[in-house]
């Protein structure tokens, strides 16, 4: 078993799309006489850093380091992410400006611990090439520091040909390795990563398999290791657990929740888990095995949140 506090001090730099994660609490008590809705009393308002800056953030919460690269607009919310990183004990340098776009945020209703809506405020364009070579130009700067990299890709603009390729590039000549979080479906576009993570359904849209049993998987798999070159798959299958396809045959690793309150996130928590132990030099079927139990914990809390070294060593005794 993997020493959890071998995991402690990495550097990880997380580059993509982030995303403020903003939820509204309250209580309902009453149908509105206007439409067959609820009307949530608010009581407060918080916020988490989402997508790439929810991965900094949990690669912090392990005790590690975070460089974060990605794009914010000119706006309140981008404001909000970087108070967000900052209580979480991310340094938010890597935030370039486009004032073309606003600052994609989620914004999550709850009440009685259920979601009633989300709205999503997002700029789905790709990002102006001066900002684009901004971020590459960081990304070139501060990687040299890092234990490993994870590209986060939640197809919001950020992640294009150019900035994945680029950053494997610099990655792979820098010998770190690379863990993307891939919702593009062009996987040619992440080829000489060192393990992609793909949920089930994202790697048959990629593949153009729709995967119902484990010949559909497998097939998926097959197909998306050819257009990916020699980086692993990690498909992560829900309640069937995850599933590592790599050059040296199939690892199944059955699920470890055991409660399911709130899937938000979990990705997240898999990709930064993934790139500690790997940044640390732990095999890639052990660094599976920590992020499996990360997982089963992250969706057993409510909203965006983060794992801890200390949950992962209880969980795993």
């Amino acid at each position: 078993m993997t020493d959890v506090d071998r995991l402690r001090g990495a550097m990880v730099m997380s580059v993509g799309d982030l995303m403020l994660d903003e939820y509204v609490w309250g209580e309902v008590q009453r149908i509105s006489p206007e439409a067959p809705v609820p009307v949530v009393n608010v009581s407060r308002r918080s916020y988490a850093p989402g997508g790439a800056a929810n991965v900094a953030a949990g690669v912090a919460a392990l005790g590690g380091r975070a460089l974060l690269g990605g794009a914010v607009g000119d706006d309140p919310a981008a404001a909000a992410v970087r108070d967000a990183l900052t209580a979480t004990g991310v340094e938010p340098s890597g935030l370039v400006v486009d004032r073309s776009r606003p600052t994609t945020t989620k914004t999550r209703v709850i009440a009685h611990a259920q979601q009633v809506v989300r709205t999503d405020l997002e700029d789905r364009a790709p990002l102006p090439p001066a900002v684009e070579g901004e971020l590459l130009d960081w990304v070139r700067h501060r990687l040299p520091e890092a234990d490993a990299v994870v590209i986060s890709d939640y197809r919001k603009g950020v992640v294009s040909p150019a900035v994945a390729q680029g950053v494997i590039e610099v990655a792979r000549r820098a010998g770190k390795p690379v863990v993307v979080d891939p919702k593009g479906i062009d996987y040619a576009n992440y080829r000489g990563a060192t393990v992609l993570t793909p949920n089930a359904h994202d790697a048959g849209q990629a593949a153009n398999v729709h995967i119902e049993g484990d010949d559909d998987l497998l097939k998926a798999a097959r197909r998306l290791s050819e257009l990916c070159g020699d980086a692993a798959l990690l498909v992560t299958r829900g309640a069937a657990g995850m599933s590592l396809f790599a050059s040296d045959g199939r690892i199944d690793v059955p699920a470890q929740a055991r409660a399911v309150y709130d899937v938000t996130g979990a990705g997240d928590t898999v990709v930064a888990v993934l790139a500690v132990a790997l940044g640390r030099g732990v095999p890639l079927p052990e660094a599976v095995d920590l992020a499996n139990a990360a997982a089963g914990i992250v969706v057993g809390k409510v909203g965006t949140s983060t794992v801890t070294l200390d949950e992962i060593r209880e969980r795993l005794a």
